[in-house]
């Protein structure tokens, strides 16, 4: 009924790594520097959620800010994920009422790609 909001949170990859208000800032500058605005950039708990209005600005912001924050991006030293963030009310949520989260079948599946090593898989000394 409320639906979901598209969330990209970014925590630290590496236990010795804090995120802190220098790191909020970076994130909010990307933003700036590549023309997005979120709906909401917060520094809550462990991590820095920014919420945004459009799959599209959401996914862009996500390769900005990972750009930023991992310059090598062998080691990474922070997450930047894609997810959801449930509309609830707080009041609702005070009730201890949990939305009811749909299954990929109603959300619209999974697309996975399968690679196969042919040289791999065939026994060696045989041509097919």
């Amino acid at each position: 009924m409320f639906g979901e909001a598209l969330l990209l949170p970014v925590s630290a990859a590496k236990p010795n790594l804090k995120l802190d208000a220098a790191t909020l800032s970076r994130v909010e500058d990307t933003l700036k520097a590549v023309g997005i605005t979120a709906d909401a950039v917060a520094l809550e708990g462990a991590s820095i959620k920014a919420r945004f209005g459009s799959t599209d600005v959401q996914l862009k912001a996500k390769d900005a800010i990972q750009k930023a924050l991992n310059p090598n991006a062998n080691d990474p030293s922070y997450v930047v994920a894609l997810n959801l963030l449930s509309r609830s009310p707080a009041w609702l949520t005070a009730l201890h009422a949990s939305p009811m989260y749909l299954g990929l079948d109603l959300r619209g599946g999974v697309h996975f790609m399968l690679q196969v090593d042919m040289q791999a898989a065939r026994p060696s000394g045989r041509n097919p």
